[in-house]
């Protein structure tokens, strides 16, 4: 089984501290600009914490829990008994964008940078599942699990239970190099294509934007920071045309 690589063992590794520590700082003013409008539009905490299996310690055989960090997509709505509305309810207009983008999981960075998850891996799933997987398909906690994976870029959430685990399985068998490399270009190719699908509306946007009193000059401040004059120019041109 190739995790006992070098690559799975150290390579790996490495390449994901240095992903991660890119991500956080390149994109520094993207996690700003999504936490204020998470604030505005869903509310506080503007960070989802939900428990999650990482992978199986050697020395108890069990699946070490990590804490999983996304942004919030969801809001609190209540019933008049104080019990959360269904999920269905609660995720707002923007939580569906941020999930159709997956841009609510970039602070999964920081999980990749402290050693709980990888660039790519198997998506980690509930707690609540680990006493269902049979002992073939607890393989997949032989690695961290990853932000994205063989399963998702074959299909997302879309396919079923037993085929996702076995594009899980698969990967964890056949982990290399250039299995990632190929998982990370079809993950950016199907982020580019959900985007390009969704035609977002202009408005609609910069309503989400403009929701308080300040937000909008406080949105072309970050923009007057942000090294791309070509991002900056399209969203320009987009506020003019609203």
């Amino acid at each position: 089984m190739r995790i006992d690589g070098v690559y799975a063992r150290v390579i790996k590794r490495m390449l994901d501290i240095i992903c991660a520590l890119l991500a956080i700082i390149v994109f520094s003013w993207l996690y700003l600009i999504i936490a204020v409008l998470v604030a505005l539009n869903i509310g506080t905490p503007i960070i989802f914490k939900q428990k999650r299996p990482g992978r199986i310690d050697p020395e108890t055989g069990k699946e070490k829990i990590f804490t999983l960090y996304k942004f919030r997509s969801m809001s609190n709505a209540r019933d008049d008994e104080g019990n959360l509305l269904p999920d269905s309810v609660r995720l707002t207009k923007f939580g569906r964008i941020l999930r159709a983008t997956s841009l609510d999981e970039l602070p999964e960075a920081w999980n990749i940078l402290i050693g709980d998850m990888s660039v790519v891996g198997p998506r980690p799933w509930a707690v609540s599942y680990i006493p269902y997987f049979t002992k073939e398909e607890r393989k997949r906690h032989l690695v961290r699990p990853g932000l994205s994976g063989w399963a998702q870029v074959n299909g997302r959430t879309a396919a079923n239970w037993d085929e996702r685990l076995k594009y899980d399985i698969d990967y964890v068998n056949n982990i290399s190099f250039l299995m990632d490399v190929k998982v990370i270009f079809l993950t950016v190719k199907k982020s580019l294509n959900i985007v390009i699908g969704l035609k977002l509306d202009s408005k609609e946007i910069f309503q989400l934007i403009d929701r308080n009193n300040g937000m909008m000059a406080l949105f072309k401040g970050m923009m007057r920071r942000m090294p791309n004059e070509g991002f900056k120019e399209k969203i320009a041109n987009i506020r003019r045309s609203t």
